[in-house]
């Protein structure tokens, strides 16, 4: 039984770990676009890379929410929405947002 409950957790933890995406209405929690220097924004985009157009700007600050991620090439990408304007989704890189 111990076993069978370790095999859960650890296939758990490598979806995880791995980028598996959880159910599309769950979410990662709420994130703030950080580490952007001096005038320059967060660029939201319409997919996960630099390919897909810019939807908007975000300045530090800005609070989003996570819903999945995803490892495109050597970036990991984010299905984010703004916390406080849910209609505006896209995504962005992982490496500016840090948990609230």
């Amino acid at each position: 039984m111990r076993r069978a409950i370790f095999v859960a957790l650890a296939a758990v933890a490598l979806g995880t770990a791995f980028g598996a995406k959880p159910a599309a209405a769950a979410w990662l929690g709420r994130f703030e676009v950080f580490g952007v220097e001096g005038e320059d924004m967060l660029k939201m985009r319409g997919g996960p890379g630099t390919g897909y157009s810019v939807i908007v700007g975000l300045p530090n600050g800005s609070v989003l929410r996570v819903y999945s991620c995803q490892q495109t090439g050597s970036t990991r990408w984010c299905s984010v929405a703004l916390d406080r304007a849910r209609g505006l989704k896209g995504y962005v890189s992982w490496a500016y947002l840090r948990k609230l």
